[in-house]
């Protein structure tokens, strides 16, 4: 491997650790508050918010809005692969920061409109990812993993360990995987995202600071989505220049 393979490898390799960590007692009790909430909310309105996270995604993923204009780049190096993703990364993460800005500062109901765009920047940012790393997202498998990936970002620790489980050695999992999306599992996906990012966002609902709350939210969790996708692209590239 080259002198920036090893270099990335030793970051993945710190990445997998700090992963792999036991969750903290801050972190068990956050979760515990936030399974403690979600009991007192009526079941309907959980079937109703999964129901529209599902059909949302759905759209989004195996639709044909982004694998169209996403095409996988060829005969570049991985330098220069992560040089362009990192621009990528900074660039919806500006996006991503003005959106927040404008719905935080519209008070409620348009810090609730935020939810769907947000969720529509981080797909449309993991596809053009994707491509820069050379993979085909109009393949149903490499769609799938950038739903691992956006999982893997958004989760409690326990989640996440659990998805980091499922994407490794993924390229030879890939006989085992759903045959469609219907079998993926939608109730948990929509429960550790709306868990994750209602700590991060819920000052943003709040008159005056939801503007400033809106816009720095949006960028940092648009810039771990992005930390979370090399990483998890890493682990299947550097595989392969190993094999």
């Amino acid at each position: 491997m080259s002198t920036y393979e090893d270099q990335i490898s030793y970051e993945l390799q710190f990445w997998q650790m700090e992963l792999q960590k036991k969750p903290s007692m801050l972190g068990n009790l956050a979760t515990k508050v936030q399974t403690k909430i979600n009991s007192y909310i009526p079941t309907k309105v959980h079937k109703a918010i999964t129901a529209t996270i599902k059909q949302m995604v759905k759209a989004v993923l195996f639709g044909s809005t982004y694998t169209t204009s996403a095409m996988p780049h060829q005969q570049m190096s991985l330098l220069h692969r992560e040089a362009l993703v990192k621009t990528k990364t900074d660039s919806y993460s500006k996006t991503g920061a003005a959106e927040g800005g404008i719905t935080g500062a519209g008070g409620f109901l348009m810090s609730m409109a935020d939810f769907p765009i947000l969720i529509g920047i981080k797909i449309k940012m993991l596809f053009e990812i994707a491509a820069l790393y050379g993979f085909d997202v109009k393949d149903y498998r490499e769609r799938l993993y950038i739903l691992h990936i956006f999982q893997l970002a958004f989760s409690s620790k326990t989640g996440t360990q659990n998805i980091y489980k499922q994407m490794q050695n993924w390229d030879e999992k890939l006989i085992v995987l759903p045959e469609s999306a219907d079998q993926f599992d939608w109730q948990t996906f929509q429960q550790e995202y709306r868990d994750y990012i209602d700590l991060a966002k819920l000052a943003q609902l709040l008159p005056v600071v939801g503007a400033a709350v809106g816009a720095v939210a949006n960028y940092q969790l648009i810039q771990k989505l992005g930390k979370t996708a090399m990483m998890a692209y890493r682990m299947r590239l550097l595989k392969q220049i190993k094999a």
